[in-house]
């Protein structure tokens, strides 16, 4: 099993995301911490830690300063920030500090649950241990970036995909199919197929809107805006 910390300053989005954890094979959530001092003591006291779902926003301190610490400390647990810090300059230091994968909250479970079984992937390659030809470290190099977006089921345009994907991120409210196809140029029924995948992958979150008569209008909101 691979044990894991989840460290949020939120009680509630702490459970909800330990949780989630939970719920994906393999993973096993071995404490909870809910501030930077809290945080370091768990490490203290969990050795057998694998991997941090790591907030920035902390009460006491931020999340970098915990993994500098952390690495001062001789510690070498991963760490996956989970946070609602979306400035580059903090994305950045993240990568800087080593900070294996970055998950911008809010998120659905689908989000988090391709970090995770990316980050399984990188272990299992790693467990092999020996010397690496240039594809196996491709191999390692492209578990870290896995699961950053979904993989396209065969008759699927990136391009198209993206266009649906930059409509949803730019409305401040959510879209219906013909929204979207108004917006972008695609036919409704395109239109309608990218948002149906989108929401199968956990990348967009579907609500109904009832009117006065016949069947509820389904409508879209890119998830990481809900």
């Amino acid at each position: 099993m691979i044990e894991v910390l989840v460290v949020d300053d939120d009680i509630r989005v702490a459970r909800i995301n330990a949780a989630y954890v939970e719920k994906v094979a393999g993973f096993h959530v071995a404490g909870e911490a809910h501030s930077a001092a809290e945080a370091l003591r768990q490490l203290e006291a969990l050795p057998q830690l694998d991997l941090v779902l790591l907030d920035h926003y902390l009460p006491d301190e931020t999340g970098l300063a915990v993994v500098q610490e952390m690495r001062r400390r001789g510690h070498q647990t991963d760490v996956i920030m989970v946070t609602a810090a979306r400035d580059i300059t903090t994305v950045q230091a993240a990568m800087r500090h080593g900070a294996l994968q970055y998950l911008v909250k809010p998120f659905a479970f689908a989000g988090l649950r391709a970090k995770l079984d990316a980050y399984a992937q990188l272990r299992r390659t790693l467990d092999g241990g020996g010397e690496a030809e240039q594809a196996e470290v491709d191999r390692i190099f492209g578990a870290l970036s896995a699961g950053t977006e979904p993989d396209l089921p065969k008759g699927h345009s990136p391009t198209t995909a993206e266009a649906v994907r930059r409509a949803l991120v730019n409305s401040e409210s959510p879209l219906s199919a013909q929204e979207i196809a108004d917006r972008t140029g695609l036919s409704r029924q395109t239109a309608q197929r990218y948002l149906k995948l989108l929401e199968r992958t956990g990348r967009a979150t579907l609500s109904l809107k009832y009117g006065d008569a016949g069947r509820p209008e389904h409508r879209y909101v890119w998830a990481t805006r809900t």
